[in-house]
């Protein structure tokens, strides 16, 4: 435990005494060992990463079986084993308000080589269950996590994931989840069976593809039926993990395939917006880098997405469900950048404008938003698509693929940085920048950490593990350091609240004199309070990220202390939706530790709103100086509002009422029903299949794993969520039929 507690201060966890950096900025650090290959990470708290994987034959085992997820501490780089039971091979996933997280759908059961899962639904059907790799069918799987802090263990740190108590209306692999503004997550599309694109070539069933596409939404809670949103007919094809953005008003904006629109979740009803220019397609597999830009006072807590790179394919080129119809790692990907403000504040209409390019084409590439106010893209490849297969349209036998099954070549190491502050034509830099020596192509992974660096990890462009391809399946890690880490000190703010609400009474945080260097008045001058939500990161996106700068002025005290006046969140919960963030604070374009808070109530709800905080006018002492040895850094911050004025935006009452639901569900379901099912399949060989163990099971009911809502003895939001499929009560529900009529894949990702 000391040594722990060691390490937490080394990486300046506790802000009781400024911390020291040694790391060279611009550099990348063994990160350790994540045991799965990381194709989804996220933050769970301070100390925690969390790593899901897709089913497929990693070393490292759990209870008798691959593992498909893993912890990370942060403070030792160490992983450790998660049980994760159904097929969380490309789901989406995001935060709940009282910050444990959810994961949505994914893949059917799946054996060696992408084989579907050898246990049969009585009568036949699609495999339910796969008695090597021991995974049930994930794609109506609602996965539910409530982080753990320290050494804590047990069914309550535990993923919950029994589709037979909660899981979704449809069948979704490649959906996208968006956080709404009273904390409710809208489910958009995705595929119910498939592999490289959504769609059968010629296009004849945009809707259904046959079975194997899905074109409605659905809600978390559920708000009813799942509808038809016709945007993603529309889009058919090149509309899996659609970028999607909730915006000020409570709308949505879209943009799937060469297609753009602001949806209204409440009505259904759509607004298109202009096409992407010169049809450069962002949305998997093109895998553009796509972000929302930093929300500031300057830009009145605006929205503007930046796309960049992705791939300008014709549309032939894409082919079907089976394969590309060229060569795609011969084809350069794109590397131009357009953004759009869906809701400009003038009023005006929307419309795409092209950006600075970036330094190398790029697919793959991730947006990380860094707390200096700038975007940091990582991983990807000059040349091709996402996905992987083991033939295309022109090379038909796989021993001719040139590199292995995957579909990009030319691995980019070196990060670009993106200053949305900067002049249009000196946006991009990468000066001083290291490159990494592993390639992250498809499936890799990048994630913001709480001491301001970078988390890489991932990459794996195959059915199953392969270590001996070209491109291999990878478990090395790295940690990035960006070129903030050039300071030797940084600020170690005080007084960060727990909460953060929407409008109402400032807060103060106070600055030592020894955290920063220079004049006090410019480092008052210069700082910026931010709060970061590193999001739910999987295929080259982060679902949920936001970065947004707190209205703030400030005291110069004679010490030399800086205290900085901090207004609550703008009093509008749609423009940084309620849930877990990082609250960090910036001088001089060094950002402190992040400390992790709450946004919001803690509950799914509309939330507590107040006037927008008034914040009192600077007070500035021309001779106080910092005497901290920080140096300068290369970043541009902007300075905060001189006058004392504050900007005008919604707000909330911060009282977390934490939800215990996940540890409650773990407790008593997730590991005793896990074993139990397990225990069940492997104490009986036959090709049955107990009920209780997939979300479509045609078996015979099993009493003791029946569910009875009313049995809990927790009032949360999130129980209102039996599924249609589910037993409640004790009583056995029949499933609707699953995949008919579906197309079968025999060499694509996700092959069934």
């Amino acid at each position: 435990m000391l040594n722990r507690q060691l390490s937490l201060l080394a990486l300046g966890l506790a802000a009781a005494t400024p911390a020291v950096l040694s790391q060279k900025p611009g550099s990348f650090e063994d990160g350790g060992d994540t045991l799965v290959s990381a194709m989804m990470l996220l933050l769970g708290n301070d100390e925690k990463v969390y790593i899901l994987d897709k089913s497929e034959g990693n070393p490292a085992q759990i209870n008798g079986h691959p593992a498909m997820g893993a912890v990370y501490d942060i403070a030792t780089r160490k992983a450790q084993v998660m049980d994760v039971t159904s097929n969380v091979f490309c789901a989406s996933g995001m935060h709940l308000p009282n910050g444990s997280f959810i994961t949505l759908g994914g893949n059917g059961a799946i054996g060696p080589g992408g084989n579907i899962g050898s246990v049969q639904a009585e009568g036949g059907g699609s495999g339910l269950f796969d008695e090597t790799y021991q995974d049930y069918d994930g794609t109506r799987a609602i996965r539910i996590l409530n982080p753990c802090t320290g050494d804590a263990t047990g069914p309550a740190c535990e993923w919950f994931d029994d589709a037979n108590v909660l899981a979704m209306q449809k069948h979704r692999w490649y959906s996208t989840a968006e956080p709404l503004g009273d904390g409710s997550i809208a489910i958009i599309g995705g595929f119910t069976n498939g592999g490289y694109v959504n769609r059968n070539y010629p296009n004849l069933d945009p809707a259904y593809e046959g079975g194997a596409a899905e074109p409605t939404f659905e809600f978390f809670p559920s708000r009813g039926e799942a509808q038809v949103m016709q945007f993603i007919v529309d889009t058919s094809g090149l509309n899996a993990y659609p970028h999607t953005y909730t915006l000020p008003s409570g709308k949505l904006f879209l943009q799937a395939n060469i297609s753009s629109m602001i949806w209204d979740p409440d009505t259904n009803s759509e607004n298109r917006l202009p096409n992407m220019p010169e049809n450069i397609v962002r949305v998997y597999p093109a895998s553009g880098a796509v972000a929302m830009l930093p929300l500031t006072p300057a830009n009145n807590w605006t929205p503007t997405i930046l796309f960049c790179g992705g791939s300008d394919m014709p549309d032939y080129a894409w082919g079907n469900y089976s394969w590309p119809y060229i060569n795609t790692w011969e084809y350069p990907a794109s590397a131009k950048c357009h953004r759009i403000t869906p809701e400009p504040s003038d009023n005006s209409s929307a419309d795409y404008e092209e950006d600075d390019p970036m330094l190398e084409t790029r697919t793959m590439g991730q947006f990380i938003a860094l707390p200096d106010g700038t975007m940091m893209v990582v991983n990807g490849g000059l040349n091709g698509t996402a996905g992987y297969s083991t033939q295309t349209l022109i090379t038909t036998s796989y021993s001719d693929m040139p590199y292995g099954m995957s579909l990009a070549s030319g691995p980019v190491g070196t990060p670009g940085i993106y200053d949305p502050r900067k002049p249009k034509g000196q946006r991009w830099s990468n000066t001083g920048l290291d490159a990494s020596e592993i390639p992250r192509l498809y499936h890799s992974s990048a994630l913001l950490l709480p001491d301001a660096s970078v988390l890489i990890a991932g990459s794996n462009p195959n059915v199953d593990v392969n270590t001996s391809t070209i491109f291999p399946t990878t478990y090395k890690a790295e940690i990035f350091y960006p070129s903030y880490f050039s300071a030797k000190t940084r600020p170690t703010p005080q007084g960060v609240p727990k909460t953060i609400s929407y409008g109402g009474d400032k807060f103060d945080i106070t600055v030592p004199a020894a955290s920063y260097s220079g004049a006090a008045n410019d480092a008052a001058d210069s700082a910026a309070v931010m709060l970061m939500r590193p999001g739910f990161t999987t295929h080259a996106m982060n679902m949920g990220q936001r970065s947004m700068q707190l209205n703030n002025t400030y005291t110069v005290n004679s010490d030399g202390s800086l205290t900085l006046h901090v207004a609550q969140a703008p009093p509008n919960s749609n423009i940084f939706q309620p849930g877990p963030a990082l609250l960090f604070v910036t001088i001089n374009g060094i950002p402190s530790n992040g400390t992790y808070v709450i946004v919001g109530n803690g509950q799914i709800g509309k939330q507590p709103t107040a006037a927008a905080s008034t914040l009192p006018a600077n007070v500035r002492l021309d001779s106080v100086k910092g005497t901290g040895e920080g140096g300068s850094s290369t970043s541009n911050t902007t300075s905060n509002n001189s006058s004392g004025a504050s900007h005008t935006g919604p707000i909330i009452g911060a009282v977390v009422g934490a939800i215990a639901l996940v540890g409650i569900l773990g407790a008593i379901f997730g590991i005793c029903l896990a074993r139990r099912r397990r225990a069940a399949l492997r104490n009986s060989p036959s090709s049955s299949y107990p009920m209780g163990a997939a979300p479509n099971a045609g078996g015979q009911d099993n009493p003791s794993m029946a569910w009875n809502a009313s049995s809990l003895s927790v009032n949360s939001p999130y129980l209102d969520q039996t599924p249609a499929g589910a037993r409640s009560g004790g009583q056995s529900v029949e499933f609707d039929p699953y995949y008919q009529n579906t197309p079968r894949m025999s060499t694509a990702h996700g092959q069934r």
